[in-house]
């Protein structure tokens, strides 16, 4: 392998925020985001686990307001760039606006796979205010991969300079992302990205996919601490890459001191492939719901493995949380 610069982007403190019930102080966005900066981390994501504007009863509240937090992480930048997260129809141009006059310089405008096309105007908005934007292809495994090619396609139209390629659910093989990004590759001139979750323990075997074949940003959080079993592991992903010859800009004893001196003091629990999140990769779930369906397999007394694969079955997305408490419900009955 050649060398080659990539972008790490770590998403702690956004894809974290599932993990911890949205409940991040503004000490701790502010220990994590000095450690990332000390690191060397280039970008780093802050915002609700589910975007701008997602806190609310449907995704659940926040413990402090993020434009509270973004501002926070802000200040305690001296190298580092922080990025936030918009899915349009949760997030709006205003809390975009918000978040650029906060300090924000990157954006990520998410979609569910097919669906690029509700996000002209966010990704326009981005450009405009003079922000790194990249448009974001959740729940990549939803779509064969000539309507994956379309929807990057109009991405990219919109302006994005990045389109990604998001493994929502961890389920993914790496041929899967091998054949994605190789088909991306051939008919984009912006960056390709890749977002991967670790339910099936293949994130960072898909990560290296990803980059054999011409992706140059991707994502990881400290410890794994995201939806499900996490992400591509932040501080071992800066590890391999030396290995491998890649450069990154991160010093790897400073962001191994971020991940097991910093980040896994705000663990609630530990990041790792469970039953749950195993079946979640396995039936092709959205990471985020792996909470969402802990609660509600402990009220109507049913077996959470089962409520995932019946959301598998009828292709839940993002956004239909409630659909998890319908299911256990008719399979209490």
């Amino acid at each position: 392998m050649n060398s080659k610069n990539l972008y790490l982007v770590d998403v702690t403190l956004r894809d974290g925020s599932h993990a911890v019930k949205h409940a991040f102080t503004e000490e701790q966005i502010r220990v994590v985001a000095r450690s990332l900066d000390q690191a060397g981390v280039k970008f780093f994501e802050v915002s609700h686990g589910d975007g701008l504007g997602g806190s609310s009863l449907q995704y659940g509240l926040s413990f402090v307001n993020e434009m509270k937090l973004i501002e926070a992480a802000v200040d305690e930048c001296r190298q580092s760039e922080v990025s936030v997260l918009l899915i349009p129809g949760i997030g709006t141009k205003d809390h975009l606006d918000e978040a650029a006059k906060l300090g924000a310089k990157m954006v990520r405008v998410a979609t569910h796979v097919t669906e690029a096309d509700v996000a002209q105007q966010h990704i326009q908005l981005g450009r405009e205010l003079g922000l790194k934007t990249a448009g974001f292809l959740m729940m990549a495994h939803m779509a064969p991969v000539d309507k994956l090619v379309q929807q990057a396609k109009l991405f990219e139209s919109y302006g994005a300079e990045i389109v990604y390629i998001v493994d929502s659910a961890g389920t993914l093989l790496p041929h899967q992302v091998k054949d994605r990004t190789a088909a991306l590759r051939q008919v984009l001139t912006c960056d390709i990205g890749f977002h991967g979750h670790n339910n099936l323990s293949l994130a960072m075997a898909n990560t290296i996919e990803a980059i054999n074949e011409g992706a140059t940003y991707v994502d990881g959080s400290l410890r794994c601490l995201g939806a499900g079993s996490g992400n591509t592991q932040t501080e071992v992903m800066v590890a391999v890459f030396e290995r491998l010859g890649f450069l990154t800009g991160i010093d790897l004893y400073p962001i191994m001191d971020a991940a097991n001196g910093v980040a896994a003091q705000i663990m609630q629990r530990p990041q790792e492939v469970t039953g749950t999140s195993l079946i979640m990769g396995y039936s092709g779930v959205y990471s985020s719901f792996l909470l969402h369906t802990q609660d509600a397999a402990k009220r109507f007394g049913v077996d959470e493995r089962d409520i995932l694969v019946e959301l598998g079955k009828r292709q839940a997305v993002g956004g239909q949380e409630d659909l998890i408490f319908q299911v256990a419900a008719e399979l209490a009955n």
